[in-house]
């Protein structure tokens, strides 16, 4: 009887052993794992990477990254069901295409900063971090070459008809801040339409395969390709500051993590963001490298 129930103890024993593992393998793995994404172009590999790096370097957190997930339309659920953790977003998208909601003549980009931050909060559990110093807004950009001068989107509409509109896909689907609002607004009648890869419309502008595009003013190839870029006077587009979005769940569980990105505000001028993007996309670096190079150069992360 003796040695059954010793046994029989030893069998319970190792079987809460296990059971206690398992708990705490699983439980810990998740809670110290943070999952770090971001959309398909150039600027959020980098910023993606930037992010990850921050977080390797200033908390104790397991960092994965998902580069690439996707546009917002993906990544907003992604992170409402937690299946990312932080990403980097950018006001006027997280107003008008996930919030649905419309810019008031004459708001401040702070303004527009809270409001996004008080609907991510409530909608989503998301905070928004603070801004990471840049704006990357649209410009409609064409070539020296084009036989017009326009400064302004209103320039353009007298000679839109004789003119091709070349975009990324998702532009074309967006809700207030996409083709369709923007055609309402200033009235572009295009001679055709084409639909690229966001960091394909730039080689096809230059190359004369459409005539204008809605760059992004932060990309590095307005300059390297030497593009002309015309100012949206009516103020259609609302003020696109990019910052980290992070599940608040997160924040709760690890604080450190908004301090640690946090060290990121206020970091990257337009220009900065500019020249991390022309080294990816002409001088062929990896984003990993450039987004690593760039912090080590501020002095944000260590060797």
């Amino acid at each position: 009887m003796k040695k059954r129930s010793k046994l029989i103890s030893l069998v319970i024993l190792a079987a809460m052993l296990v059971v206690s593992a398992c708990g705490t393998n699983s439980g810990s793995g998740q809670q110290d794992t943070i999952t770090v994404s971001g959309k398909m172009w150039t600027e959020q590999y980098i910023l993606t990477h930037m992010l990850a790096a921050v977080l390797e370097e200033k908390t104790d957190l397991n960092v994965e990254v998902e580069e690439g997930l996707g546009e917002v339309s993906i990544l907003t659920p992604a992170l409402e069901n937690g299946d990312i953790d932080v990403y980097v977003e950018y006001t006027g998208t997280g107003l008008e295409a996930v919030l649905k909601e419309q810019a008031e003549p004459g708001e401040s980009a702070d303004d527009i900063l809270e409001r996004v931050r008080k609907g991510y909060e409530d909608t989503y559990n998301v905070t928004w971090l603070e801004p990471l110093g840049f704006e990357n807004t649209y410009t409609l950009a064409y070539t020296e070459e084009q036989d017009f001068n326009a400064e302004t989107y209103s320039d353009l509409i007298p000679v839109s008809s004789d003119l091709s509109f070349g975009a990324p896909h998702q532009f074309y689907e967006r809700e207030g801040d996409g083709y369709d609002a923007l055609i309402a607004e200033y009235g572009f009648k295009w001679s055709e339409t084409e639909s690229f890869d966001p960091n394909i419309m730039y080689e096809a502008v230059k190359n004369g395969d459409v005539d204008i595009i809605p760059a992004f003013t932060t990309d590095g190839r307005i300059e390297r390709y030497n593009l002309q870029t015309t100012k949206d006077d009516k103020g259609f587009f609302p003020p696109y500051y990019a910052a980290p979005v992070v599940r608040q769940e997160v924040l709760d569980s690890h604080p450190e993590v908004k301090e640690a990105l946090n060290a990121l505000a206020g970091q990257i001028t337009e220009e900065e963001m500019s020249e991390l993007n022309a080294r990816v996309d002409i001088d062929q670096e990896k984003a990993e490298d450039v987004a690593r190079d760039f912090l080590l150069s501020k002095g944000i992360i260590s060797e």
